[in-house]
Order: C-alpha cells, then structure tokens, then sequence
C-alpha cells in the first residue's frame, strides 16, 4: 500500500514508455481524426473527452488489455491513471461499457487504421525507426451477446470463441508490434472466432528479418 512517506521509488520501464509516448504521439492531430465521428455534449450526460478515450484506446493496444481489464487497470496504476489524465479525487474512471462503444465508433468509421497510420508517420518523421522484427498478438474483445447493431440484430461481425475452458463472444484485436520501440504498427479486427495463424501475413510490414508470437500463429 502507497502511504505517501516510501523512502525507495524506481521509475519502472511503463512509467518510461509512457512518458515518451506522451511526447512522441500526435494527440491533437488524432482528436482532429475522431472529433467530427464523436457525440457533442448535449442536455443528457457529457460524453468523456475525445483525447482521454484515446488514450485508454492505445493503453488497450500498448499492453493487450480488454475494455473490462483497462477499467480495472485505470483504478490499479496510479501512471495510467496520470498519462489518461483521471483524478479518481474527483472522478471515477470511465467504465467498460464507455470504453467499448468508442471502440465501435473507431470500428464503424474504419478509424483505427487511420490512427495507426498517422500515428506511424508522424515517428518517422520524428526519427524514430521501426526496427526489422514483429512481435504478433491478439486479444479477444468480449462483447455481451445481447449486443446488437444499429438495426438491432445480432452483429454479424461477431462469433463465439473458446479459449481454454471459457465461451467468448464479440471480436478479436490482432497487432503488429515493432520488437524494439514496442510501437503498434498494424491492427486488424476481426470476428472472434477468426484463427490467429489466418491474419499474420495481413500484421507484418514485409520487411522483418524476424517474427515472434504464440503457438498460435503457427498454421
């Protein structure tokens, strides 16, 4: 427990990396991307920011958490809680269900690539080199299976997937990461039930002289 008195800190290697991505991202020029696709704040409640939901957004890619999971880390990690910019003196922390409809919205307007895009050449141009390896990872987005589209039916675009003795249902989040700079480099989305070993050629840049992932990315 942090009692405010510890005598012994250590910046850790999360606190680092987030602190250079709090200088090296293109925020504004991402808010720009998704402002015009986001809800205005109207008589009902205010919506969360567009800036902060994206950053729980790359929170959720950077360290291969789900929409629950990134709810429970934003309350765990004081360093995520000051790179989102949450005071939980003041508020709580936006919940799974806030998190997991903008994700649709980045879904529907197919803005996640353009956010990695943009968030790619803006490095390059920054200096910063995505090395020769990839490291390849998927996460499943569990969704209820009440969950239905806007024409209120069952989402097409979601299936049920069994991993180890659990049922999933939803989508899954496939990722490119550059081995060295632990950047995002590729994203694609697809049903659940979709193998891993299907999308790896679709997560690589082409020019890798090494790639690493799990049991099952062999197909």
């Amino acid at each position: 427990m942090m009692t405010g008195f510890e005598q012994y800190t250590r910046k850790t290697r999360r606190a680092i990396f987030l602190e250079e991505m709090e200088q090296v991202v293109p925020w504004g020029e991402l808010c720009a991307l998704v402002a015009p696709h986001y809800p205005q704040p109207g008589k009902g409640r205010r919506p969360v920011g567009v800036e902060r939901m994206l950053r729980i957004y790359f929170l959720q890619q950077w360290f291969n958490l789900s929409d629950p999971a990134v709810e429970e880390a934003l309350y765990d990690s004081a360093v995520m809680r000051q790179f989102v910019g949450i005071d939980l003196g003041c508020e709580p922390a936006p919940d799974e269900t806030t998190v997991c409809k903008f994700r649709h919205l980045l879904e529907e307007h197919q803005l996640g690539e353009q956010i990695l895009g943009q968030v790619n050449l803006h490095l390059q141009a920054q200096g910063v080199r995505i090395t020769t390896g990839t490291i390849v990872d998927a996460t499943i987005l569990h969704a209820p299976t009440s969950t239905k589209n806007r024409e209120q039916q069952r989402d097409p675009e979601m299936h049920q997937t069994k991993k180890g003795k659990q049922w999933y249902f939803g989508m899954k989040a496939h990722v490119g990461v550059d081995s060295k700079t632990k950047i995002i480099h590729t994203a694609v989305a697809t049903a659940a039930n979709v193998a891993d070993s299907a999308v790896l050629p679709d997560l690589l840049h082409g020019e890798e002289t090494r790639v690493w992932g799990d049991q099952a990315y062999r197909g």
